[in-house]
């Protein structure tokens, strides 16, 4: 995950969802206050995949359009092989599933694979 540019900042537009999750922050104003912010949504929405900071300028997101939120697969080689519309509405499990099943078997990890219970 890239964690980008805030979706709902409490200055800009606030989501009565994010109050509910506790899950409110301002604008950061620097590249400091944004890796506090990202962690903090991190922990907070429980998210248990690692997560990366995508620079003050936004480099990452303009490069990918990942505003508000968007899934991408990337294969084995750095090339993207799906792109979802955006987020959140715009996520369709079965379109994701259905590229991972196109991606070569020695691409996809044990890691990434459920553990049995």
């Amino acid at each position: 995950m890239v964690y980008i540019t805030e979706a709902h900042p409490s200055d800009v537009w606030q989501m009565e969802s994010n109050v509910k999750e506790k899950v409110v922050f301002a604008t950061p104003k620097n590249e400091e206050e944004r890796a506090f912010i990202a962690g903090a949504c991190v922990r907070k929405l429980g998210i248990k995949f690692p997560a990366v900071l995508d620079e003050f300028g936004n480099s990452t997101e303009k490069a990918y359009t990942g505003w508000p939120d968007r899934i991408y697969l990337i294969d084995q080689n750095g090339h993207v092989a799906y792109k979802s519309r955006p987020g959140p509405f715009g996520f369709k499990a079965d379109e994701l599933g259905a590229n991972l099943a196109k991606l070569p078997k020695s691409h996809t990890s044990d890691k990434l694979q459920p553990k049995p219970e």
